[in-house]
């Protein structure tokens, strides 16, 4: 039985309930200080006002590009305040999980002010996620020539599991990672199709020739396949390499490092169970499926991710930080060596996304109607 607000169904009336009784507490964090592993933390509200923030990025000025679900994405300044929403943004399909949803610079932002978005495309009787780039107005208040790129095919009905997070690779080629839309799990083993798949694209959308798929049976954009929804990735800083984190169903969110052409197993395999109670079998029944690097049961619901590299949280250098919805805050991996958890930043939030910014501080979006960005700086002793 899919939730179409949350993003992990209920299995039964007692989980919804329990779900429902939980949600007010979760409305705002629960301290203005936290604990981390080399002293307490200061959480501070830096901007308000969001309706369901999903995805941010840092413009070379400090200001913050962040999206809203329904539709709208806005420019945040220097000292928090936000912005008329920006004209030219695409039309979107926002109900569910839908919406507008992720955003990310150009790697030559600084020359051509293109920005690039996400989106739950509406498309005839159903939807799908597509990508799309503009060029930022000199005034900040338009996103200029907007452009689809990229259509995630084919677009199906319900309003669940659009993946759509951005991320730019070294060579410049981008990442798009697209849900399997919940109902359609056995496409997710289909390459003819891109559902539950990642996707590799040049910046004007075009197929890189070194695609895994190029040449043979299946999409050319394709990367990786067998994914159920990705709402989480990062590139490490060092290697380039793509890492991101998947929701599973009844348990199993995944950390995974896509590799060209591997198979991921949904809905094959899993280490959670169907929201039935019916199981599924365990990855190592499939040796030859691509296996994933780390598991959480009870789930995370991962979404956001960055790569910490600044010098406020010297604890955190290295480490990859994820959203969690259900975890509410914030998820930290070291993927050094065999990848494990090494702890936990506990917002008492829905955490949506979460980016560093320009000062080594962290900052997160809160998935909420009236949704905040959260600043995190060590605290005063």
């Amino acid at each position: 039985m899919p939730r179409t607000a949350l993003d992990h169904a209920a299995a039964s009336v007692a989980t919804l309930v329990a779900l429902a009784v939980a949600a007010p507490i979760a409305a705002q964090p629960a301290a203005d200080r936290i604990d981390g592993p080399s002293g307490p933390i200061a959480v501070e509200t830096f901007a308000r006002g969001l309706v369901h923030p999903w995805g941010a990025a840092f413009l070379p000025d400090g200001r913050l590009l962040v999206t809203e679900r329904p539709g709208r994405l806005r420019l945040v300044s220097r000292d928090g305040a936000v912005s008329e929403p920006l004209a030219g943004t695409p039309d979107v399909f926002a109900r569910g999980q839908g919406g507008l949803l992720d955003v990310a610079l150009d790697p030559d932002f600084a020359e051509n002010r293109l920005v690039y978005l996400t989106f739950a495309d509406p498309r005839g009787d159903g939807a799908a996620t597509s990508a799309g780039r503009g060029r930022l107005s000199e005034d900040g208040r338009a996103l200029e020539g907007f452009e689809t790129i990229f259509e995630q095919r084919p677009a199906v009905s319900g309003e669940n599991h659009f993946g759509g997070r951005l991320a730019f690779a070294p060579d410049a080629t981008l990442f798009v990672t697209l849900g399997e839309r919940f109902d359609y799990a056995e496409e997710a083993q289909d390459v003819s199709n891109t559902l539950g798949t990642i996707v590799r694209l040049a910046p004007d959308g075009a197929i890189p020739p070194d695609n895994p798929f190029v040449g043979r049976d299946g999409e050319d954009a394709i990367w990786s396949f067998g994914h159920r929804n990705v709402e989480a990735a990062a590139l490490h800083p060092q290697t380039g390499a793509l890492h991101v984190a998947e929701m599973g169903p009844e348990g199993g969110d995944e950390l995974n490092r896509p590799e060209a052409g591997r198979n991921y197993g949904w809905p094959l395999v899993s280490w959670g169970r169907h929201y039935s109670g019916e199981p599924i079998p365990d990855p190592p029944t499939r040796p030859r499926l691509a296996h994933a690097l780390l598991h959480w049961t009870p789930v995370i619901s991962p979404s956001g991710a960055t790569f910490y590299t600044g010098d406020l949280f010297p604890a955190f250098a290295g480490d990859l930080l994820i959203g969690g919805l259900t975890a509410q805050g914030i998820v930290r991996v070291d993927v050094a060596g065999e990848p494990r958890e090494v702890g936990r930043l506990a917002l008492g939030v829905r955490t949506r996304d979460v980016v560093q910014g320009p000062q080594g501080a962290i900052f997160v979006l809160t998935d909420q109607p009236e949704g905040e960005i959260l600043r995190l700086t060590p605290a005063e002793p």
